[in-house]
């Protein structure tokens, strides 16, 4: 099978789609927007060809080098694992001809407004939203569902842009960073109070073959707006096994349906609290935060493999083992500037250091990232035990215990 892959060099760990599909015989043509020379002699030596772009998200110079790849040779399938790059894929593919996920998916899935439509009409319990296009229609959307409300551009990928307000000031003060006063269309949603969570899956033909489901803490929109809070995500291993995942997982199955996701991997936030289980965003490709990393090392498998597996063969290889939960606790600096020193990582390493996966800890005199970076802006620990319970307390002690000093 030949498949051309979107961006192989960045984020670096998209260079791990490329091998995977390697690995299960594929031949791999790779678009993306820097040099040959600057991608890494591995990477290089896993593809056939490589053609370089201005930007993939133009959809003229994206079709334009996908028409040159099939003046050479067959392709099959095209693949995007970037939220960026998924809509403008589709479009390439409906263009050139090629199999894969269509226009109107990838379009429910980039859109929030359309997105929760179809979702409600599929009976799929989401927030009350809508696309709104003047501060005016903000206005009225809050005078009919209340505060809070939350606001976002429609196309953002997870919490990026997102803006919770409580008040009729905080609104007019909100309203102009997202472009509402003027005449670029905002997402606008009823709040939803609950513990948040995601639901991710692979799916082959509509069907999941491997699905996972982590949990946040605290919720995001909390997480990115305190230095204080040294966040972390987990993925459980536990969702064999405990009754209530169940109605996550059917909920899930119904989405993937609703909004016509074929052979792709799912990503999907939710929230559970007073008002039962919902569903936010939707995406038909890997989560971020190289969460997948975790589901590999809890399930041992090698997921970008079994990816390529589902791709190239429509099915995976190895079953999910559910052996380990495994989980990340970001670790902000104390302010903003240059990292200085840390605190607490000796006492760490000595109580917890077996279960570490992996660690980021950028060196003195690096520059510091904002919050609102992310979880992997600054330093991070990533841990894994055959008990979910434990891992949290050990996650939780290492926010609790390790300290990023910044001068």
């Amino acid at each position: 099978m030949n498949v051309i892959f979107i961006e192989p060099a960045f984020p670096p760990n998209q260079r791990e789609f490329v091998r995977g599909l390697n690995d299960v015989g594929a031949t791999v043509v790779g678009i993306g927007e820097r040099p040959l020379h600057e991608l890494d002699p591995n990477l290089q030596g896993w593809l056939l060809h490589y053609e370089q772009i201005g930007n993939v998200t133009d959809v003229g110079q994206l079709a334009n080098a996908v028409r040159m790849v099939q003046d050479r040779l067959w392709v099959d399938r095209l693949e995007a694992s970037v939220e960026a790059h998924t809509l403008a894929a589709a479009r390439a593919r409906e263009m050139c001809g090629i199999p894969g996920t269509s226009v109107h998916t990838a379009y429910l899935c980039r859109d929030k407004p359309s997105m929760k439509e179809a979702l409600r009409q599929a009976g799929v319990p989401t927030a009350q939203s809508t696309a709104a296009s003047s501060s005016a229609e903000v206005r009225a959307f809050a005078a009919h569902v209340g505060y809070p409300l939350i606001l976002k551009p429609r196309a953002a990928a997870g919490a990026a842009g997102t803006m919770r307000v409580d008040t009729e000031d905080e609104l007019e003060r909100s309203l102009s960073a997202l472009g509402a006063a003027g005449t670029d269309s905002i997402a606008v949603e009823e709040f939803v109070e609950g513990h948040e969570g995601f639901y991710d899956t692979l799916c082959v033909d509509g069907t999941p073959v491997y699905d996972f489901v982590s949990h946040y803490f605290p919720n995001v929109l909390e997480a990115m707006r305190e230095r204080w809070i040294s966040p972390q995500f987990i993925a459980t291993n536990r969702i064999d096994s405990v009754p209530d995942y169940e109605q996550v997982r059917a909920l899930g199955r119904r989405v993937v349906e609703s909004l016509g996701i074929g052979t792709s991997a799912t990503h999907m936030e939710w929230f559970f609290g007073p008002k039962g289980l919902r569903f936010s965003e939707i995406g038909c490709r890997p989560p971020g935060v190289r969460a997948w990393d975790l589901y590999a090392v809890g399930n041992d498998i090698d997921i970008y493999r079994e990816w390529a597996n589902t791709i190239v063969h429509g099915a995976v290889d190895r079953p999910l083992s559910r052996r380990l939960a495994a989980g990340i606790v970001a670790l902000r600096p104390d302010r903003d500037g240059q990292i200085s020193h840390y605190d607490g990582l000796d006492d760490i390493q000595r109580r917890f250091g077996e279960f570490v996966i992996d660690t980021h800890l950028p060196g003195p005199g690096t520059p510091t990232q904002p919050v609102e970076a992310g979880y992997m802006a600054n330093a991070w620990v990533r841990m894994a035990h055959p008990d979910y319970d434990a891992l949290r307390h050990m996650l939780s002690a290492v926010g609790e215990t390790m300290h990023v000093r910044a001068s």
